[in-house]
């Protein structure tokens, strides 16, 4: 097995961290935190053991297809039903209430 070059998380990086991130952390979250990166970064290490230049980059474990049908034109709606329960409109569109403060 390849010697692991991991690299040990320190608590004092993890509060670094947590300072640049501006997350107050409490000296247990920290203590936490580092154990939990620790772990992950021994995980990260095992994949990088295997995955070798002849493993090609996956971003999904299994091969993806467009799963959406067509776009295609079909009956719908008038404007006259989809605007018959609003509870105001303006002309042919919903008016809602402004929530920006533009004119």
């Amino acid at each position: 097995m390849p010697e692991s070059n991991a690299v040990e998380i320190s608590a004092e990086q993890v509060a670094y961290l947590a300072n640049l991130a501006r997350i107050d952390l409490s000296p247990e979250e920290i203590e936490s935190l580092t154990s939990d990166l620790g772990q992950i970064v021994e995980a990260v290490a095992k994949v990088q053991e295997v995955a070798g230049p002849d493993v090609p980059a996956t971003s999904h474990p299994l091969p993806l297809t467009n799963v959406f049908r067509p776009d295609e034109v079909r009956p719908s709606l008038t404007v006259e039903q989809a605007l018959s329960g609003a509870p105001d409109r303006e002309g042919d569109r919903f008016r809602v209430a402004s929530i920006l403060d533009e004119e």
